[in-house]
């Protein structure tokens, strides 16, 4: 314990804190006994100017039923059509979710925005946020000496034209990030993407925990800078080393993946992701805590982690 505590007091030194929740996504007050719901959003240039570059990449639930012995990803369709709350510069209307970031302005406030339309929709309030610089983990993934990640379909990348192959093999940060991020020629297209990109954070989780690198003081600092210049997070005001400590006992292998029920659909000549049934009750479940039953009730939307 005295060591974990030391290894969450150099984290909550190095990562960057903000108000990235929007008064509306955010719970009133933390129990971290209790059940816990965060929201993790990810893109390649969270930082850049670029507008182009002002469109968030990933939309995670992470939901931690009482006792925090597992947690639940649930993955959000980027092209999921929702109402996106007015905002300053933005007059509000219909959407696609992932546009919510672009239209708040990236970063920070695009984040908030982001929160408040998801809150919006599931009705869920969230205990804390971070927001994740992909493109800065690709250190990270370099310095645990790159990860597993089993690939099903041939698949060529729009990005950098590389070709993955299937089986499963040892990709380095890059090549990691790379295959994570492609969805057109899957079968499954973004759905597909949605579930790579939790088996990427599965294999980090089982990387980490295989390397030495808490015994081994340089690249221990080496991967906390890494890490640290690639997130920022909200903790709704509790300390962050008392949050790693809740969930220290985290195994990898107690991830979960799940899917909202939904369905690809044209409007107007545009592809969204429109609900199925209003997400098939997963946001209820989240916010009563019967994750687990809905899982086990709706196995076509749980993922193979």
């Amino acid at each position: 314990m005295v060591g974990l505590r030391a290894l969450a007091e150099r984290y909550d030194r190095a990562v960057v804190k903000e108000q990235l929740l929007d008064a509306s996504a955010r719970r009133k007050r933390t129990d971290l006994d209790g059940p816990l719901n965060y929201l993790l959003v990810g893109t390649d240039r969270w930082r850049s100017s670029s507008v182009a570059d002002r469109r968030s990449d990933t939309i995670l639930i992470v939901h931690v039923p009482e006792g925090g012995r597992e947690a639940y990803l649930v993955s959000v369709p980027r092209d999921l059509l929702v109402a996106i709350p007015a905002t300053a510069g933005y007059g509000g209307g219909q959407d696609k979710i992932n546009s919510a970031y672009e239209h708040g302005g990236g970063g920070l406030p695009g984040t908030r925005l982001l929160s408040a339309t998801l809150a919006r929709l599931t009705g869920i309030r969230f205990d804390g946020a971070a927001l994740i610089d992909f493109s800065g983990f690709r250190r990270v993934i370099d310095l645990l000496g790159g990860v597993r990640m089993c690939v099903d379909t041939e698949v060529r990348s729009i990005h950098t034209d590389r070709v993955f192959t299937p089986g499963c093999q040892q990709m380095d940060g890059g090549t990691a990030l790379d295959f994570v991020r492609q969805r057109y020629d899957l079968p499954n297209g973004d759905y597909d993407r949605q579930t790579h990109q939790q088996q990427l954070l599965r294999a980090l989780l089982d990387r980490a925990g295989e390397t030495s690198v808490r015994t081994n003081p340089v690249k221990l600092d080496q991967v906390i800078r890494a890490v640290g210049g690639s997130l920022t997070v909200d903790t709704n005001g509790v300390p962050l080393e008392d949050l790693v400590i809740a969930l220290g006992d985290l195994p990898a292998d107690a991830l979960r993946g799940l899917q909202v029920p939904s369905r690809p659909e044209t409007i107007g000549q545009v592809s969204y992701v429109v609900l199925d049934d209003g997400g098939g009750g997963l946001f209820e479940a989240v916010r009563t805590t019967r994750v687990s039953e809905w899982a086990r009730a709706n196995p076509r939307w749980v993922t193979r982690l």
